[in-house]
């Protein structure tokens, strides 16, 4: 038995990417740089550095003003298994909920806001403004910030529950209990907030929305999934390819190096994997 690592393909993500971007938005239709950047200016907006106790006011009045950063992230490794298969994951998270009442929910005052104020019938229960420094055993309360057009018809209602779908892959994967959707207009204003619990979204999607899918269908497909490439990638050594391709209703695994690791694995992780480790023997006392 091996370890298996997957990384996702950034280079066919990068062109993807451009692709998209490069695709002509209908006539007063937003582009997709510019809804990204409505996306990092929600997290600008919404997160502190530091608790709120310990943050000037200057700060928490001037964000409207900050200079959005895209490259700043925090990642969450978390150990879980999916049916037999057992896995360590790492993923990008925003934020964690520290216990703050909900008085103290920050407002943003501006005469030119660009963003419409927040009503209290659909601000959050709680402020999320402050992130782990240090491991912990215990679990974290992380929050993932999403951004979301209000919908407006029965079209954009099944667009934004197949959105869901990747709201929530990505939090109950990663152990983000509580997600934040900021819903705006198409101008970018943002309208209200929702927060969802990351383990009742399938349930919502089955009671309120469409039934465009089902979370249990989810996680298995993904179980028998992972079974399947434990039984198809047998050798130890080599870089292998998943691919789905759009309309194609397979999933090819294509082996593309015989040896090696690719670019997925660092040398300097290499060194210390393979390095001999000193036993260290456990007391039963």
């Amino acid at each position: 038995m091996f370890e298996r690592f997957i990384e996702e393909n950034h280079v066919h993500k990068l062109e993807s990417r451009q692709a998209q971007h490069s695709r002509v938005s209908n006539e007063g239709a937003a582009s997709q740089d510019l809804m990204s950047y409505w996306g990092y200016k929600f997290e600008t907006l919404s997160l502190l550095p530091a608790p709120w106790a310990e943050t000037s006011r200057d700060y928490i009045e001037g964000r409207e003003n900050l200079v959005v950063n895209n490259k700043a992230q925090y990642c969450s490794v978390v150990k879980t298994g999916i049916g037999k298969s057992r896995l360590i994951l790492g993923g990008e998270v925003d934020a964690r909920k520290p216990p703050f009442p909900a008085s103290l929910l920050c407002f943003l005052k501006s005469s030119k806001p660009p963003l419409l104020p927040i009503s209290s019938k659909t601000a959050p229960t709680s402020v999320w403004d402050a992130k782990p420094t240090s491991p912990s055993s215990t679990p974290i309360n992380w929050v993932e910030l999403k951004t979301a057009a209000t919908p407006q018809s029965d079209r954009d209602i099944l667009k934004y529950e197949r959105k869901l779908l990747k709201f929530w892959v990505q939090s109950f994967l990663l152990g983000v209990p509580k997600i934040v959707v900021g819903f705006r207009t198409k101008e970018g204003l943002l309208q209200s907030l929702e927060e969802l619990t990351t383990e009742k979204i399938p349930m919502l999607v089955k009671q309120r929305g469409k039934g465009s899918w089902d979370g249990n269908v989810c996680i298995n497909f993904t179980a028998g999934f992972l079974e399947w490439l434990s039984r198809t990638i047998v050798e130890d050594g080599g870089v292998w390819r998943i691919r789905k391709r759009e309309k194609v209703p397979v999933i090819e695994v294509v082996k593309v190096e015989e040896i090696g690791h690719g670019d997925i694995l660092s040398r300097e992780f290499l060194h210390w994997r393979c390095e001999p480790k000193p036993f260290v023997e456990q007391s039963n006392a």
